[in-house]
């Protein structure tokens, strides 16, 4: 489904990637790990188009990424968690919601408010507050819902749940559970590994703007010193 491939990319002459590469099949729960300062939210915002790639090729379903303006690649079906946040403060829950929702690609079962709702029941009782009064649990599953009502075939969420309590951090990763056996593709960052290694079928560990490793679950867990190498914090 995504392919990246040689990709390159810079902030003004500081180049941040260097050749990243890997792939994303359909269906499939697919993370990005490394420790802070590597490249992964760059990744992300270059695969978004938000950061342009100087190199390289980015494929979804075939159709290529680079140089496409970001409002054309998330048409394409891609959704966006992004690190932060970034709801909008001024408006409430649920305006929050209403504004990104589309169906571009005619899902005949798309999302609404009310599935938002069942994903994360803590929104429905807050649906009138804006949203610089939400917690940041409540706003992260937002930035989720937020996400999902634009009906995408492939959703990336950039640190999935930094700085949440544990309890509010079970609960999204119960909700990314079920939202990926609907049949939704996921490409995460998260420093939770054994959340990660609990929902994600392949891995790619990033250095330096570059993928060193990358495998199973299965091969990540047996494999003690690539993990001490890169993800111990």
């Amino acid at each position: 489904m995504l392919v990246l491939k040689d990709v390159t990319a810079h902030y003004g002459t500081s180049q941040a990637l260097f050749g990243m590469s890997l792939a994303l099949n359909a269906g499939s729960v697919v993370t990005l790990l490394g420790r802070n300062g590597m490249g992964k939210t760059t990744t992300i915002n270059t695969i978004m188009g938000i950061v342009k790639a100087s190199g390289g090729s980015i494929t979804f379903d075939g159709e290529e990424l680079v140089g496409r303006a970001s409002f054309r690649t998330a048409n394409l079906g891609l959704g966006l968690v992004p690190e932060g946040r970034q709801i909008f403060p001024n408006l409430s829950l649920r305006e929050n919601l209403v504004a990104t929702a589309s169906n571009h690609l005619g899902v005949a079962d798309p999302w609404t408010i009310d599935k938002v709702f069942a994903l994360f029941p803590e929104l429905e009782t807050r649906v009138s507050s804006m949203g610089n009064l939400l917690s940041g649990g409540e706003q992260q599953m937002l930035a989720i819902g937020r996400a999902l009502m634009t009906n995408p075939r492939l959703l990336i969420l950039d640190e999935a749940t930094e700085g949440l309590a544990p309890l509010v951090r079970r609960k999204i990763w119960d909700a990314l559970e079920q939202v990926r056996a609907e049949g939704m593709s996921i490409l995460v960052v998260d420093k939770n590994l054994a959340d990660l290694m609990r929902i994600a079928d392949h891995h790619h560990i990033v250095q330096r703007g570059e993928v060193v490793w990358s495998g199973t679950t299965e091969d990540l867990r047996a494999d003690e010193a690539t993990r001490r190498q890169y993800l111990e914090f």
